[in-house]
């Protein structure tokens, strides 16, 4: 069931640019419990390992942003607490399908245990980590999610040829994360209050740099195993998924101006207000609803 956050504008406090008329829906959508694509990208091989390398990521990512999000939340004004309870859902269910979409690698034959083994190691080191870094990394990785998902949505190039229900699976994630983009940098400036507005553009920017350095190293490492899992390897495969990630489609491309603005000062996720594209996805899926006539 679709169903917005009860968000109080009346009383509510209002989240610096976050628009104060914004409402945060749960969609709770189930994709890909039948179909069983394997190169699912058009049945190119490049498009599918960044993919199904970057959701191999996504169960235990998402739990380690809802806990980083949570442990910030007591104090926070009515409207930022309704919109963390509202992300928090979104994630869970962004989770359930992920898993989902997981098995369809697994049933094509592609062992991505290594990748999860590895995020959970990883965040097995967060665990002493002070509550405020691990949001801040929550909070850069929230905005890569929401560069991409804008990108996904903005761009129908990306999935014109994929597999027509993990298409409908990825838009649907992206709509969600474009909709809560600033939640976790809206917990950050609560949670940060105190803190000068120079020290929390630092804090904020070191974390990005490292956050891109592990999140490209990673997800690199990651693809060219699955490739190698299809056979490509070498230069075949490094100029391959070089070329879909900065040429075309060239996600990674694309994005890098919206990168960019992380690092300006007085930065805000809603900086930028791209709710057309959920207007739009919205629309398409009443229209989809809609009996033939």
């Amino acid at each position: 069931m679709n169903a917005p956050a009860k968000i109080d504008l009346d009383t509510a406090t209002t989240n610096g640019p976050t628009p104060a008329d914004l409402e945060i829906t749960i969609r709770d959508e189930r994709f890909n419990r039948e179909s069983t694509p394997s190169r699912w990208w058009a049945g190119e091989p490049f498009g599918t390992a960044w993919h199904n390398a970057l959701s191999a990521t996504f169960p235990r990512g998402e739990a380690f942003f809802i806990e980083a999000v949570k442990a910030h939340r007591e104090g926070a004004p009515p409207k930022l607490e309704a919109e963390i309870r509202a992300f928090v859902r979104q994630e869970i269910n962004h989770t359930r399908e992920h898993i989902a979409f997981n098995k369809l690698a697994e049933n094509a034959g592609y062992d991505i245990k290594a990748i999860d083994e590895r995020v959970r190691e990883m965040l097995e080191l967060t665990k002493d980590r002070p509550a405020i870094a691990n949001l801040a990394v929550t909070m850069a990785l929230e905005h890569y999610t929401a560069m991409m998902a804008h990108e996904f949505l903005a761009n129908p190039e990306h999935f014109k040829d994929a597999d027509p229900e993990v298409r409908d699976m990825w838009r649907w994630h992206a709509v969600e994360e474009v909709e809560h983009k600033g939640v976790a940098y809206d917990t950050w400036i609560h949670a940060t209050k105190d803190w000068s507005a120079w020290q929390r553009w630092k804090v904020r920017s070191l974390v990005m740099v490292s956050v891109t350095g592990r999140f490209f190293k990673n997800r690199w490492v990651d693809s060219m195993n699955l490739l190698a899992q299809d056979g490509i390897t070498g230069w075949k495969a490094r100029w391959g998924l070089f070329k879909y990630l900065t040429v075309s489609p060239g996600v990674v491309r694309r994005i890098f101006p919206a990168w960019l603005a992380y690092f300006k000062p007085g930065f805000h996720p809603w900086d930028h207000d791209d709710r057309e594209l959920i207007n739009l996805y919205e629309g398409e899926f009443e229209d989809a609803l809609m009996p033939a006539e």
